[in-house]
């Protein structure tokens, strides 16, 4: 979850490499560090906290070069201190490494380390690959690196520099390396944000791939030392579209990049009554459907469960991907095996796709970025095409992930000979401008927002296919505000969470106008006869409601099916102003990072 950059060229490195960092700080910002390599030494700066602790800091100030690495961190092994913060080095003060993932043999390759005198300087897992890259060095660096990483068992995304050494030495297992491609310069990073503003030409290292790179270019080999032909990729988005563009925040900006986020995930895609996809695997003999995901997108995962089972008339499991790599279940060519993740990258996700394919299932994959270590393995997908998202917690992925999944369900109901209903398509089409209406009403919430601020706990009901609606926005609220929050099927509540309900509790219902209406409203009496403050997110009038509710934010009217997308609108704006009003960095929620690439 780490962000590395690195940099090798004429310029002023620690410029680029402070640009990078500030562009990948929503990967971690525990503490930042910066290397610079010279023909003398190895100059590095490293500080706690955010990247600008370590811009302020009196040693950067100080350095200047045209190689280096530098890394922001989410920590792992270790706490966030001076010591602990990347690069590390060897003994010696020769070697360098940046480091993202998780070594899991590192207390092993420690001691085997100290018995050979080696003298530790920090509690991370990390530090042993530069200590172990000292160890073999007899000369060649691309050998010492080669020899080192063959140790190490985990998940990683490495970066080493050399004293002396015009060049970087760049290893992927299971975490993103991308290369960027420059005239008479090259990068390398673990996000493509990093470089865009450098260069738009990438080449995405793969599984066990190890890049030696120079100013005049690169050389990617399998460990073995056999080189590989890599494909030139375009970064799909421009500097621009990972900028504030006047938001506060880049979550705000997300949220009110939703109509046309939501919009691209249709283009193209509708053809009359028609489905159009390109996931290059063949529906028609899947037998059932295993949505697998982490965190926002498991429960966009839920609400896609509902549409494969409607509309394709498919038996389908949405799983934690996090708990589907590790189950023991049976698995044939007969399942469709559909990884969802924003980054592409998410460890848990890639792992339950790998097991799929390994057991002979299809596999396909929705995910919103275009190279990414998922959309590499899967046997298709679909990209959201959403755009960068750079705030922590998750707002247009989600909602271009259900579209997605409609989309998927619509399709394999085509594919098996079956119609689409002609409200289905109508009402895709109307999203983007009902998204639009909502955000107009982000005074309104905001003022909501300032009446649950203080509060230490709320609750989140809806039922049905909005039952994982409460989900997400009880799992925003607690991602950005810091406020306990809870999702919970409505017609569970009296098996349990009534009994936190007193006089000021605040409870959000999802009321949509659907065949659960009656028994939503229900609900709503009994949190009222214990005076609980009820907020209602609702596509019926607001008098149909008044006496019933404390707050009531109308949506506008549409499908079922397809109320989640509308309905999740508001919940977003919810949580971002109440940790707004709290005074709260909305971007970088502490102890979370944007891409979990660790299990």
């Amino acid at each position: 979850m780490c962000g590395i950059i690195g940099y090798v060229g004429a310029r002023d490195a620690v410029q680029v490499l402070l640009n990078g960092l500030r562009r990948l700080e929503y990967r971690g910002y525990d503490s930042a560090g910066i290397c610079i390599s010279s023909a003398e030494k190895l100059h590095i700066a490293r500080s706690v906290g955010k990247v600008s602790a370590l811009e302020s800091g009196p040693v950067l100030k100080k350095l200047y070069g045209t190689v280096g690495i530098a890394h922001t961190r989410w920590a792992t092994h270790g706490e966030p201190t001076q010591e602990n913060a990347h690069p590390h080095a060897d003994c010696k003060g020769e070697f360098a490494i940046v480091h993202n993932g998780i070594i899991e043999n590192y207390a092993e390759l420690k001691q085997m380390l100290i018995e050979k005198g080696h003298v530790f300087r920090s509690e991370t897992d990390s530090e042993v690959v530069a200590h172990l890259i000292e160890e073999f060095y007899d000369g060649s660096f691309e050998k010492a690196v080669r020899n080192a990483v063959s140790l190490v068992a985990g998940a990683f995304g490495i970066v080493a520099a050399h004293r002396g050494e015009n060049k970087l030495i760049a290893v992927r297992k299971s975490s993103p390396i991308v290369i960027g491609i420059g005239n008479n310069e090259m990068f390398v990073a673990s996000d493509p944000a990093a470089i865009v503003e450098y260069t738009r030409k990438v080449v995405y290292l793969g599984d066990g791939e190890l890049a030696v790179i120079t100013p005049l270019g690169y050389t990617v080999k399998k460990m073995s030392g056999e080189k590989v032909n890599k494909h030139v990729d375009n970064i799909s988005f421009s500097l621009s579209h990972i900028e504030k563009k006047g938001f506060k925040h880049f979550m705000l900006k997300e949220i009110f990049e939703q109509p046309e986020s939501v919009g691209n995930v249709m283009r193209g895609r509708l053809k009359g009554s028609e489905i159009k996809l390109s996931i290059n695997v063949d529906t028609r003999a899947v037998r059932r459907v295993i949505l697998v995901a982490c965190g926002t997108s498991w429960h966009a995962a839920l609400i896609g469960k509902q549409y494969i089972e409607k509309y394709a008339k498919i038996p389908c499991e949405a799983d934690y991907a996090s708990e589907f790599r590790y189950r023991d279940l049976p698995l044939s060519k007969d399942d469709l095996v559909v990884a969802i993740s924003q980054s592409g990258e998410t460890a848990d996700t890639l792992g339950a796709a790998l097991k799929a394919k390994s057991h002979g299932a299809k596999t396909i994959g929705i995910i919103n970025v275009v190279g990414s270590a998922i959309s590499r393995e899967v046997d298709g997908g679909i990209y959201l095409h959403a755009g960068p998202e750079v705030g922590v917690a998750s707002t247009k992925a989600f909602t271009s992930q259900v579209v997605a999944l409609f989309l998927l369900a619509l399709y394999i109901r085509l594919q098996n000979g079956g119609l689409v209903p002609e409200d289905a398509i109508s009402e895709l089409k109307q999203l983007p401008a009902k998204i639009d209406s909502i955000l107009d009403n982000a005074g309104q919430i905001q003022r909501i927002a300032s009446e649950i601020k203080s509060a230490s706990s709320i609750l989140y009901l809806g039922r049905g296919i909005n039952y994982p609606v409460a989900l997400e926005g009880a799992l925003k609220l607690k991602e950005v505000s810091y406020i306990h929050a809870e999702g919970y099927p409505a017609g569970e509540m009296k098996h349990g969470p009534i009994a936190l309900v007193e006089e000021g509790f605040p409870v959000v219902f999802i009321a949509t106008k659907d065949s659960n209406y009656e028994k939503v409203l229900a609900n709503i009496s009994e949190i009222r006869a214990r005076k609980g403050r009820v907020i209602v997110v609702a596509d019926v009038p607001g008098v149909a409601l008044e006496g019933m509710a404390d707050f009531i934010i109308e949506v506008p009217r549409t499908i079922p099916d397809l109320s989640p997308i509308l309905n999740v609108i508001p919940l977003q704006m919810l949580a971002y102003y109440t940790a707004d009003l709290k005074g709260l960095d909305v971007d970088k929620p502490r102890n979370l990072a944007k891409s979990v690439t660790v299990e």
